[in-house]
């Protein structure tokens, strides 16, 4: 048992009195430790104190692919933790491992904070204030961050939807017109009094067109298109230019042409190709609304794995998939300046991980790559499988960092961007969130021509990269 002898001694305790000391020491435990125990760790509730009465305590944080000493505790009276008895959110800052056998007095919290307030009471509330100040800067600050964000890929969401939707307006009110075509053309088929033989033969050779791709050649569709007009026009059918569009559309050249001429003659000739213009219209408007609805189908389908708002919280997830969900989530930032390559490995396991949670990793980093390039370059995205992890790299061709920039990238608040443009918080949520919420790493490596980011993440929850 620690009593107050085993603490009168210590600095950190020098103005309190007997009383108080052996008031301490009741509510506390002793603690023993041996070398390589962990006494507490990173990133978990600091719901107690940790006095050192004896011994030596290693601090530790995972860097890159290693646990890296940040400082011993060696010294009698250094202490650790107990950052709940004043903020809620409070955590360990670093993994505790004994470093010799040793002791230490463990106070809980809520212990603390009581002992505190009747001790020291302005400093109990000097504290206080500290913690719930900086707290609220610094929930406010993300709050904000956030809000950017959201509003950002709203924005590029709007405009990523916009296009196929205004695609599919212009092709409905264009069907519009073409059935109302189709449907005189074939009234007045009958006024002509085509037998049935014929209009069977001209529906034949209409089936028999190939169709064009939505996306041809310009110049060579115009020359089809004055080719067919020269021979309608050569034939007496009014309103050639407006019906060769129509026909070439639909996949016909004067050759086939001439096999409509051989079933009919007089003004049905005209009628039947108009009738047939209108049917390849309608064809080819109804596969470009398919198309329209398919894309925007497609973004909500990528909106819906991005956010994850139907799945649980921790799942099996496909990194792939969640990078490319990104990727097309921030398509309006990527434009047709940046080139993306993606080296995915196809033998890449699902991760145990918050699914929604790394996408925000994905879209911050693909965002500050893209920044960095001006919006313009290469981004090359590379994926490995390990025996018990993943890793991914992001690679930008941008203007690179100092080793300085580089070494406080994961800062909160720091940003290297204008006034207005950045919050300092994109890559510091991204190492929260691998690190903190995944017990994965997340590094950088600077080049003068461009930066790669490194995330690796364990393959199960709860595990440690090593």
């Amino acid at each position: 048992m620690i009593g107050p002898a085993d603490l009168r001694d210590l600095e950190l305790f020098q103005g309190l009195t007997q009383a108080q000391l052996a008031e301490l020491a009741a509510a506390g435990e002793e603690v023993r430790f041996r070398r390589g125990d962990v006494v507490f760790r990173g990133g978990e509730h600091a719901d107690s104190w940790w006095v050192l009465v004896d011994g030596a305590i290693d601090l530790l944080r995972h860097v890159g692919r290693e646990d890296v000493v940040v400082r011993s505790m060696d010294v009698p009276g250094q202490w650790a933790g107990g950052f709940r008895a004043w903020d809620e959110h409070g955590v360990y800052l670093a993994t505790g491992r004994g470093a010799t056998t040793g002791r230490v007095l463990r106070v809980p919290a809520d212990a603390l904070r009581e002992l505190a307030q009747v001790w020291f009471p302005l400093a109990a509330h000097l504290i206080e204030g500290l913690y719930s100040t900086a707290r609220s800067i610094e929930s406010t600050a993300r709050h904000r961050e956030s809000l950017v964000t959201l509003g950002t890929l709203a924005a590029g969401l709007a405009h990523e939807i916009n296009n196929p939707a205004a695609s599919a307006t212009r092709a409905v009110d264009a069907l519009e017109d073409a059935s109302a075509t189709l449907l005189d053309s074939l009234g007045r088929l009958a006024g002509d009094e085509i037998s049935a033989h014929q209009f069977s033969t001209l529906d034949a050779l209409r089936q028999e067109l190939p169709g064009r791709p939505l996306r041809g050649d310009p110049m060579e569709l115009a020359d089809d298109e004055d080719a067919v007009a020269d021979w309608l026009d050569r034939h007496g059918v009014v309103d050639g230019w407006r019906l060769a569009p129509l026909l070439v559309g639909g996949g016909a050249d004067p050759a086939w042409c001439e096999r409509v001429a051989g079933a009919f003659d007089g003004p049905a000739l005209g009628t039947g190709l108009t009738w047939v213009a209108s049917a390849a219209s309608m064809t080819a408007l109804l596969a470009e609304v398919k198309e329209a609805t398919n894309r925007i189908s497609g973004l909500v389908a990528a909106v819906r794995s991005y956010s994850q708002m139907d799945r649980a919280s921790r799942q099996q997830v496909d990194v792939t998939e969640g990078i490319e969900s990104s990727l097309v989530i921030l398509g309006h930032k990527l434009g047709a300046g940046v080139t993306v390559v993606r080296d995915y490995d196809p033998t890449m396991p699902p991760v145990d991980a918050y699914a929604g949670e790394l996408n925000q990793v994905w879209a911050n980093i693909i965002d500050n790559a893209v920044d960095a390039m001006e919006g313009a370059g290469t981004l090359r995205i590379t994926t490995r499988a390990r025996p018990d992890s993943v890793v991914v790299e992001l690679a930008d061709s941008g203007t690179g960092m100092s080793p300085e920039v580089a070494a406080r990238v994961f800062e909160a608040f720091y940003t290297t961007k204008d006034v207005g443009k950045g919050t300092g918080l994109g890559l510091d949520i991204a190492r929260r969130i691998v690190e903190e919420r995944h017990g994965g790493t997340i590094g950088v490596e600077p080049t003068t021509d461009g930066a790669t980011l490194r995330v690796e993440l364990p393959l199960r929850a709860g595990g440690r990269v090593s």
